[in-house]
């Protein structure tokens, strides 16, 4: 396949049931990870123009940067701490419309308004989260969720 995404789709939803099929088509036979990473995170970003998308990486005791699409960002998260460093913790999605009302978020930038954090799970253990930001308050839903966490379930199976 061409390095080229193609979207079409008026919804949310139906730009990801584009999406996905080509992100898996683009990663499925590239051995490294990190490329795989920084090439879903560029074609998030250009198709829903997320204000911040990327991935924290597991690296001992510390969620650290990895590849990103979008303004500088913090590069150590602390286990527990913010969203991604809780995402970790509880081993789940966590959907914040509004970062501010979030007890210990970590404002990377003060102009995120809103977060969606998926952790990448291999064998019950957290290796990373995938951390997309809103510039706008309620940026993310359910449908967010939804296929972040397919497209993160993949990525760890090319792990």
């Amino acid at each position: 396949m061409s390095e080229q995404i193609i979207i079409s789709g008026e919804t949310k939803q139906a730009k990801y049931e584009a999406l996905l099929p080509q992100i898996f088509a683009l990663t499925e036979s590239e051995s490294s990870w990190i490329a795989n990473l920084a090439n879903t995170s560029a074609a998030l970003k250009e198709t829903f123009g997320f204000f911040w998308v990327g991935f924290y990486l597991v690296e001992t005791e510390v969620l650290v940067l990895g590849p990103f699409q979008g303004p500088v960002a913090c590069t150590r998260i602390s286990f527990g701490k913010g969203v991604c460093g809780a995402s970790w913790e509880q081993k789940n999605a966590i959907l914040v419309p509004d970062v501010e009302a979030f007890p210990g978020h970590i404002a990377c930038s003060s102009l995120s308004k809103s977060e969606v954090v998926v952790p990448l799970l291999k064998a019950g253990e957290v290796i990373g989260v995938l951390d997309v930001d809103g510039d706008k308050l309620n940026d993310f839903d359910e449908v967010d969720v939804k296929f972040l966490t397919q497209l993160c379930t993949w990525l760890v199976s090319l792990h």
